[in-house]
């Protein structure tokens, strides 16, 4: 994703922006407890292959519809692969099976602690050096991340490590993917490169899902198509199409920050569909995670 650079006089902020931002929040907010649900019913890498292949495919489409060019150039190739695989393919693959450990509340919340690691990994990859703030932001991630671990006992948290450090390795890896962009970018349209990297990352995902894994589709029930479809049409399409329209019309701090909306959507729909907790351990690792990632975005 490419974030505008805000320069000179305060930008404006639009109201359409703001909307599309709501969409965004909504749309990838509401999709961990969908996401929760499935990996109990589908195999996690041929639901997260499959999925991301036919938005993929329908972002191709709208990209084609927008007229933009999804030629890419051959020098290019490398850094496209190379994004695809930390945006998208580890992404899809790590928090696919930290559900399988974790409340789909908690992986978001871990999920979302990128804008701390991208901030503190801008140091080593852009020449960026951390300053205070950044230093904080990375103190109140852990001390999130300490509120997860810690907070059902020890048994529970040994339990649940492979889920974090699964999620864990997703967001970093996403950050990894995030700051690369910024000293190797692509040049593509928004919707073109979107198209690209989520099917080259979900492409190997889902061939090796449809041949390791026993998928049973003929056993779905219409629910659960209902939320496939969701996770595959609102997930990859409306609402990555929604936070590039959101990036053009706000400023890049504002968009930031607004999708901290996403991990708080995640854990409250979680509570109410899932049924997952929400008392104190949760509630103080929400703090503690939104703090860190509000800090890291105004650094």
């Amino acid at each position: 994703m490419t974030l505008q650079s805000q320069t000179g006089a305060k930008a404006r902020i639009a109201p359409a922006g703001l909307m599309f931002l709501a969409i965004t929040s909504l749309g990838w907010g509401f999709n961990w407890p969908i996401i929760k649900h499935l990996v109990s019913v589908l195999p996690p890498l041929t639901l997260r292959g499959t999925t991301g292949v036919v938005g993929a495919g329908l972002l191709a489409l709208l990209a084609i519809s927008r007229g933009q060019n999804l030629r890419v150039a051959r020098k290019l190739w490398p850094r496209l692969v190379l994004a695809a695989i930390l945006n998208v393919g580890c992404w899809m693959v790590l928090m696919g099976f930290a559900l399988l450990w974790l409340p789909a509340s908690e992986a978001a919340l871990i999920a979302y602690t990128m804008p701390v690691w991208a901030s503190i990994l801008a140091w080593p990859i852009l020449g960026e050096r951390p300053n205070l703030l950044r230093v904080i932001s990375l103190l109140m991630a852990f001390l999130g991340l300490s509120a997860i671990l810690g907070g059902n006992g020890v048994a529970a948290s040994l339990a649940k490590l492979p889920g974090i450090l699964m999620a864990l390795g997703g967001s970093v890896g996403f950050a990894v993917g995030t700051v690369l962009a910024k000293k190797l970018p692509l040049g593509l349209p928004p919707v073109s490169a979107a198209a690209w990297q989520i099917g080259i990352g979900c492409l190997p995902v889902a061939i090796v899902g449809l041949l390791i894994e026993n998928a049973h589709a003929a056993n779905l029930s219409d629910v659960d198509w209902i939320l496939l479809t969701y996770s595959t049409v609102i997930q990859f399409c409306v609402a990555y199409v929604s936070w590039f329209a959101a990036l053009e019309r706000l400023p890049a701090s504002v968009a930031a920050i607004g999708t901290m909306a996403v991990p708080v959507i995640g854990v409250v729909t979680s509570a109410l569909a899932l049924h997952e907790p929400l008392g104190p351990g949760q509630i103080a690792a929400l703090t503690f995670t939104l703090a860190g990632v509000a800090l890291a975005t105004r650094s």
